[in-house]
C-alpha cells in the first residue's frame, strides 16, 4: 500500500487549526476537506457514570471483562483473583475476589451467572476481554452462557476502571503488596504481511477536529466503531483538538471497510524502524499495513504523527474512502494506543 500524495499538504499536518470551514451536517464530508469545527456546536458525549448513578445490574448488549490476579495476597500469602466486568460507559459496575484455589472456567461461570440472573438484567451477546493468557478459561465461561468471547484490546474503559481501582482500591487494602504485580502482560510479536482482503492501494496521515470525529461516528451509517471517551479517561479533550489519523484510499473502499470492521482494531502505530504502518487487532495481532520510503522528511513525519498521538494519550483514527477528494466515507474507527494497566 503506496503513500498517497495530498498536494500542498505538508507533514502530518493536514488541517490547520487556523482554518475554518461549515461545520458538516449529516455528511461524511472528505476527511482531508474538513478543516476546522464550531465546538460550541458540537454534543458532548455523555461522561461516565458516577459512582452514585451506577448500577448493579447490567443491560448493554457489549461488556468489557478482566479476570486476573491482583496486587493483593490473602493470608497464606497466595495471591487474590478478581473478576471485574463493566459497560463501555462505565454506568455498570462488577467485582468479585476469588483465591487462587478456585480459577477455573466453571466457577468464572457461576459468577457470571449470578450477576445475569438478576432481575432486569440482560444477557450480553458479546464481551471484551484483553487477556491471551486467560483465553481458554474466559471463553469456556461466556460461550457456556451463549455470549461470544472477544479477545481484543478495544477494552479502554475496563482498562480505565482498573488504573482507578489500583489507586482508590487496592492501594487502599490491608492485603495490599506492590510485590505481588500480575505476570499476564501482552506480548506483541512482529508484525504478519497483511491479507490482500485489507489492502488499500493508498494511504496518507491526515488529522481532523475530535468534535468532526464524534459527529461523523454519531449517525452510525457506515462501518467503524467508536468508545466513551470519558469512561476511558479522555472526557476532558475539547472539541477542537486535533487527532491524528491515517486515511486509506481505495477504488474499492466498501468491501475493504467491512473486511476492516470484522476486526478488532485497536490501534494503527507509525514504526520509524521498519518504515511502515502496523495496524495492532486482535489481543497482540500485528500486520504491516503500508510504508514508506525512509528518508529525512519522512521519519520526521512518521515521529510527528506518533508526538502528535501521544500528546493525545494514544487518541488517533482510521478511516476508509475511495480518495483523497471524495464526499464518501465508508468506514471510520476511533482507537487509542494503550497498553494495559500492570494490576
Amino acid at each position: 500500500m503506496q503513500r498517497a500524495s495530498l498536494g500542498a499538504a505538508r507533514g502530518p499536518h493536514l488541517l490547520p487549526a487556523a482554518a475554518r470551514v461549515q461545520r458538516q451536517r449529516n455528511s461524511t464530508r472528505s476527511l482531508l476537506r474538513v478543516l476546522a469545527t464550531d465546538a460550541a456546536a458540537v454534543q458532548e458525549p455523555a461522561a461516565a457514570a458516577s459512582s452514585s448513578a451506577r448500577s448493579s445490574v447490567p443491560t448493554s448488549d457489549v461488556l468489557e471483562l478482566d479476570f486476573c490476579s491482583r496486587p493483593l495476597l490473602d493470608e497464606r500469602g497466595k495471591k487474590v483473583w478478581e473478576l471485574l466486568v463493566c459497560s463501555s460507559d462505565r454506568s455498570f459496575e462488577f467485582s468479585q475476589y476469588f483465591p487462587n484455589s478456585k480459577i477455573n472456567s466453571v466457577e468464572l461461570r457461576k459468577a457470571l451467572e449470578s450477576v445475569f440472573s438478576q432481575e432486569g438484567a440482560v444477557l450480553p451477546t458479546k464481551v471484551r476481554f484483553f487477556r491471551g493468557q486467560m483465553t481458554t478459561i474466559i471463553s469456556r465461561a461466556l460461550s457456556e452462557l451463549g455470549i461470544k468471547p472477544l479477545p481484543s484490546r478495544r477494552c479502554f474503559s475496563i482498562m480505565s476502571l482498573l488504573e482507578d481501582r489500583l489507586e482508590s482500591v487496592y492501594k487502599a487494602d490491608p492485603r495490599y503488596s506492590d510485590k505481588a504485580t500480575s505476570m499476564f502482560n501482552i506480548d506483541l510479536g512482529a508484525p504478519e504481511p497483511l491479507p490482500d482482503a485489507l489492502r488499500g492501494e493508498k494511504w496518507a496521515f491526515v488529522q481532523l477536529p475530535l468534535g468532526n470525529l464524534r459527529e461523523m461516528l454519531g449517525p452510525g451509517d457506515m462501518f467503524g466503531s467508536s468508545f466513551n471517551l470519558a469512561a476511558a479517561g479522555l472526557g476532558d479533550l475539547p472539541s477542537d483538538v486535533l487527532v491524528p489519523g491515517v486515511a486509506v484510499f481505495s477504488r474499492r473502499a466498501l468491501p475493504l471497510a467491512a473486511w476492516t470492521n470484522g476486526l478488532e482494531i485497536s490501534g494503527v502505530k507509525a514504526d520509524v524502524e521498519r518504515s511502515c504502518l502496523i495496524l495492532e487487532t486482535g489481543v497482540s495481532q500485528r500486520w504491516r499495513y503500508g510504508g514508506w520510503r525512509p528518508s529525512p522528511d519522512s521519519i520526521a513525519e512518521a515521529e510527528g504523527w506518533e508526538e502528535a498521538k501521544q500528546g493525545l494519550e494514544g487518541l488517533h483514527f482510521l478511516a476508509v474512502q475511495p480518495d483523497p477528494d471524495s464526499e464518501e466515507l465508508n468506514g471510520l474507527w476511533l482507537l487509542l494506543d494503550k497498553m494495559p494497566p500492570s494490576v
